[in-house]
């Protein structure tokens, strides 16, 4: 039977740190994820605030997670401080985001994140129900309804920027 096996491993920004902090004894550390970006040096962060979640959805987890939103609020942007569980679940909702709309981006070379939500619709919310469920079934969770959705707004909402393929973006998958 051939079946898919998720591999989560250490990836950069945008990625899942759960084996590498395991592995260094870190599994309690504070984790930010972020959904705010900056387009170029000296201008203003876009916040994660999308028509879906207009609280936001930047969020903190751990010891220092309230401190940490905190200083986030002092700068104008938002933060939502999570339990660890509900914070896992946003972590792996921002991974599948990155790594559906950088691989279609990369299919259609030159696209930007909103030109794969507006002409690319169909084939990125294909690749984020798999890579949910992939990721529902390895790590045993449920997504709370509307996912791709959600997904799709956070796109809206950094439009403009441009899809690549970084190494430390994609999951790796094997076949067993």
């Amino acid at each position: 039977m051939l079946c898919l096996k998720l591999r989560l491993g250490l990836v950069g920004r945008n990625g899942m740190l759960e084996p590498w902090l395991q592995s260094k004894g870190l599994v309690n550390a504070s984790q930010v994820l972020a959904y705010f970006a900056v387009a170029k040096l000296g201008e203003a962060p876009t916040d994660g605030k999308t028509e879906t979640n207009p609280e936001g959805l930047t969020a903190a987890s751990g010891k220092w997670a309230s401190a940490i939103a905190a200083r986030l609020h002092l700068a104008g942007l938002s933060c939502k401080v999570l339990d660890k569980g509900t914070f896992e679940k946003s972590m792996l909702e921002k991974l599948i985001w990155i790594s559906a709309f950088m691989l279609v981006g990369a299919r259609h070379q030159g696209s930007t994140v909103g030109t794969v939500e507006k002409e690319y619709r169909n084939e990125v919310v294909s690749l984020i129900k798999e890579l949910a469920s992939a990721a529902a079934a390895e790590k045993n969770i449920i997504f709370d309804q509307g996912l791709e959705e959600r997904l799709c707004a956070y796109s809206r909402t950094v439009a403009h920027f441009p899809t690549a393929l970084k190494e430390e973006s994609i999951w790796r998958f094997e076949l067993d």
